[in-house]
């Protein structure tokens, strides 16, 4: 279901259950172990999500495990898909969705667990929930109106509006628009830029930008920015990351 592989300070994670890589319990379980066992492999800077195949990046749940009314089934799920999603979303890494198809359901609330998201131009994004009696319950309510807006997620969320890539780039639902079948090369060279910049400045800065997400006051976070910055100068690569500068070369970075 969570394929993985690493390459460098790179891991490639790929959805991968034919037909429309669908999510299942077990395969959400597999995806929070790996992303935990990623924060704590800190040669890994960065990640990149995508989907097998040429149609679907992931068509979200499979409906068949909710046909049955089981109360005690979909509180399972639920917990499955949040606290997954919420591990994607908290990850130690900069993580990246190359969407490349389909991204319905869960399989938008995984990107939308993502940092940052690239699109190729036939990619179609929903959540339909609501049109088969659910809601979105993988983080969705809460991470989409933060990405697009009040009005936009409820227009998704509420009237079950897809949207295609390039209305997606135009709302703040993803980052960038590629042509058919170059959402994981564009993914891997924004990754690969990731790998340049010092992963401890990037981790702290990954945690101060969800601050403001999370509604800490403004006082709050600020002070907390100023002490993540001294913070730098607790480690090897704050000093790197200066003198590599002053001496015309690529840093060296440890993450420490």
């Amino acid at each position: 279901m969570i394929d993985c592989q690493i390459d460098g300070p790179i891991a490639v994670l790929t959805l991968d259950n034919p037909p429309a890589n669908t999510f299942t319990a077990e395969g959400l379980a597999k995806l929070e172990e790996t992303v935990h066992a990623l924060n704590s492999d800190l040669s890994v800077y960065a990640v990149v999500i995508t989907g097998r195949g040429e149609k679907f990046f992931s068509a979200g749940a499979d409906l068949k495990s909710f046909a049955g009314g089981d109360k005690v089934l979909a509180r399972s799920m639920a917990q499955r898909f949040g606290s997954a999603f919420e591990a994607l979303q908290n990850a130690r890494p900069v993580v990246i969705a190359a969407i490349n198809g389909y991204a319905m359901g869960g399989g938008l609330e995984c990107a939308l667990a993502c940092d940052l998201r690239i699109a190729e131009e036939q990619a179609q994004m929903a959540l339909p929930e609501t049109s088969v009696g659910l809601l979105p319950a993988g983080c969705g309510t809460q991470t989409l109106p933060w990405l697009v807006g009040e009005g936009w997620a409820k227009r998704m969320i509420l009237t079950n509006e897809r949207v295609d890539a390039a209305k997606a780039l135009s709302i703040g639902l993803v980052e960038e628009v590629v042509p058919r079948g170059g959402a994981l090369a564009a993914a891997l060279a924004l990754a690969q830029r990731v790998t340049t910049l010092s992963p401890r400045a990037v981790t702290f800065s990954k945690q101060l930008i969800h601050q403001a997400r999370l509604g800490t006051p403004r006082h709050a976070a600020l002070a907390l920015e100023r002490e993540r910055f001294i913070d730098l100068f607790d480690g090897a690569d704050q000093r790197e990351g200066v003198n590599a500068f002053f001496e015309k070369r690529k840093p060296r970075w440890q993450n420490r």
